[in-house]
């Protein structure tokens, strides 16, 4: 019976998961926009945002639900008047940086950028020392 039970709960549980691939794509997922001047200005955004489940496809290129519903908001936020950059800005904001093929500069990624520079620069310093001792003992004998 407890088996039963939690059979039951599991189902419950994981239904809400199956329904929501169910869902109908939005309207704008794989219908363009009907001048051909918003619908370039939105595919141009597309190409350049990441899709999120796929990781490595634009969401312009992307078939997942997530790519459909990306590809809708930037559709409807180009109808409505939106520039391209305040689109990428606020999917940057709900989804973080990530979601951009440009991911923008921040201060607190001056790291990666300094990092590299500092192993070369540690790397050279030991290199030379490991030389210089190499030289000064070979002149000795």
């Amino acid at each position: 019976m407890k088996r039963l039970v939690l059979i039951v709960l599991a189902l419950f549980a994981a239904m809400p998961l199956a329904a929501q691939d169910q869902l109908p794509p939005a309207p704008y997922a794989y219908r363009q926009l009907d001048d051909p001047a918003l619908e370039a200005k939105a595919q141009g955004l597309m190409e350049t945002l990441r899709c999120l489940k796929c990781q490595s496809q634009s969401i312009a290129d992307s078939d997942a639900p997530m790519a459909g519903d990306m590809r809708h908001q930037v559709r409807t936020r180009i109808a409505a008047g939106e520039q391209p950059e305040a689109i990428r800005a606020w999917l940057i904001e709900r989804y973080g940086d990530y979601v951009s093929y440009a991911p923008q500069n921040k201060p607190i990624m001056w790291p990666l950028f300094a990092a590299p520079l500092v192993i070369l620069l540690l790397a050279a310093l030991l290199l030379r020392g490991r030389f210089r001792k190499g030289s000064k003992s070979e002149a000795s004998e």
